[in-house]
């Protein structure tokens, strides 16, 4: 059930949200003056709420990259695709650079 308590209750009833958050493993969120004011949580649910956060990260970057790997083999595997050898890259590079020069 969610705990929702005045934030002075923090100071008054300290530990009672204590045995909450420590041994009911709860998040109890603090109201003041009838309006969220922020959430007390154990360290280890912090901790892993913030593991969770990151493997969901990781998850979406993997994603996007083999994303990108797949649309680039697509690419390069299409008849029409341009291949330029090094010498082209720089050359054509070098050209772009000189004419924002002038």
């Amino acid at each position: 059930m969610i705990q929702i308590r005045p934030v002075s209750d923090l100071r008054n009833k300290y530990p009672e949200i204590e045995e909450l958050v420590l041994n009911e493993d709860e998040a109890v969120y603090l109201t003041k003056n009838g309006y969220g004011s922020m959430v007390v949580m154990s360290l280890e649910k912090y901790s892993n709420l913030l593991n969770e956060l990151d493997t969901e990260r990781n998850l979406e970057y993997k994603f996007d990259v083999e994303k990108a790997m797949d649309e680039s083999e697509e690419f390069l595997n299409e008849p029409s695709t341009e291949y330029l050898t090094h010498e082209e890259v720089f050359s054509k590079l070098r050209g772009k650079i000189n004419e924002k020069k002038i």
